[in-house]
């Protein structure tokens, strides 16, 4: 005799660990010890606006499923987003777009975002990293955030975006503001600011886009300017959001990678010793930089129909946050930052999974790997120099400062 299913049990019923990831005590130590904690006790945590799922393959599940969506458009209206440059931003993300929309602008751009598109940015890097650390090298010490983080992607993607390089610092200031969508407290006290570096932004990029289609050249917009496919081609409108992808997806977010991977290995100077040593490493060290401190620990969806997972119902509506930091983890093995270490099928999910899955974690990658293959052997007896500075670990988290020495020649 067959037993009758089991009914799903609504996760409302359900006595849960709670998190609360808008805790702004939570970072360094204390959100890794929080973290493993609430990982512990399961794969699932209550937190103030709803769920967040722990484990790797719960993790996955919610971004690959079609019943839950980036709440893009939830979130601005429960800050009150309703119009403006930001709200433009907003519904033209290709973050918050699904179906069929999302499906084409991803096969249009999506051949400018290999890994072979990625490789031939890389002589380009060197330069941009090699330039940077001269300027510093001499005194042994540096803001690694201010001097190297910060500049090295707003110049990588000033240049790849066929902009001059004067423009790169003004890239990074709109990247930082218009990133603060994802950010509740910022919303609330900074939307003056977050809308003024949107239109500020789309002026910039007009401007662009009109002197690309009168002088192309050999770069990401000239070749998105151009792209066809079966006739089909991009707006005005979906260049300038397309461009503005390229910018918020690409700069914030690799220079807080970096600055994550500076800090790490400043913590563990062994490692950097025998990356500067040993650079046939540089690929398996960014992939460990991804695991251990991934810059978006937390991304959220809300599902649009009831969802059950492992016999638990979330109804339509529900907002669940999946948990990068403690997925990565999962299954990985001794969570000690460790570059030697072996993770077979630890699979990161630092830069999502499923249909959005970043589009530019290709140049990330060679971004960071050129970066850490010149500093390593560059910088010996690389330290920290006074505490970091944390961010939040709503939106990206990052890192405000970073101060550290080396042993100048």
């Amino acid at each position: 005799m067959t037993a009758a299913p089991t009914a799903p049990v609504d996760a409302d019923a359900l006595e849960l660990p709670v998190l609360d990831p808008s805790d702004t005590a939570l970072h360094g130590d204390a959100f890794a010890r929080t973290m493993a904690d609430v990982a512990a006790q399961g794969w699932l945590a209550r937190m103030p606006l709803g769920y967040v799922v722990l484990d790797r393959e719960a993790a996955e599940a919610f971004l690959r499923t079609r019943d839950a969506v980036f709440p893009g458009q939830v979130i601005a209206e429960l800050y009150g987003v309703d119009d403006g440059p930001l709200r433009e931003e907003i519904d033209r993300n290709l973050l918050h777009l699904d179906g069929e929309v999302h499906r084409r602008l991803r096969a249009l751009v999506g051949p400018s975002f290999t890994p072979r598109a990625a490789d031939r940015w890389r002589p380009l890097l060197r330069e941009l990293v090699a330039d940077l650390l001269a300027q510093v090298a001499p005194a042994g010490r540096c803001d690694a955030v201010r001097d190297l983080a910060v500049p090295y992607p707003a110049r990588t993607i000033a240049t790849v975006m066929g902009a001059p390089l004067e423009d790169a610092e003004r890239l990074a200031d709109w990247s930082q503001w218009i990133q603060r969508q994802f950010d509740g407290p910022s919303l609330l006290a900074d939307r003056a600011r977050i809308d003024r570096a949107c239109e500020e932004f789309y002026a910039w990029c007009d401007e662009l886009l009109a002197r690309t289609r009168a002088e192309p050249g050999d770069d990401l917009v000239s070749q998105l300017v151009a792209v066809e496919s079966e006739g089909d081609r991009l707006s005005d409108v979906e260049l300038r959001h397309l461009v503005l992808n390229v910018l918020v997806g690409g700069v914030d977010t690799t220079q807080s990678q970096l600055a994550h991977a500076l800090r790490l290995f400043a913590e563990h100077p062994e490692q950097w010793a025998l990356l500067a040593r040993e650079p046939e490493r540089v690929p398996a060290a960014v992939e460990e930089v991804l695991r251990h401190a991934p810059i978006t620990p937390f991304t959220a969806r809300l599902t649009t129909a009831d969802v059950v997972h492992r016999g638990v119902r979330f109804p339509a509506g529900t907002v669940v946050m999946v948990a990068a930091w403690s997925a990565n983890r999962d299954g990985a093995g001794p969570d000690a930052f460790d570059i030697t270490a072996e993770r077979p099928g630890a699979r990161l999910l630092t830069f999502g999974a499923g249909v959005h899955y970043c589009l530019g974690a290709n140049l990330a990658r060679a971004e960071l790997e050129e970066a850490l293959a010149h500093l390593a052997p560059r910088m010996p007896g690389l330290r920290l120099d006074g505490p970091p500075a944390w961010g939040t670990v709503q939106g990206i988290y990052g890192l405000d400062a970073l101060p550290v020495a080396w042993d100048a020649p």
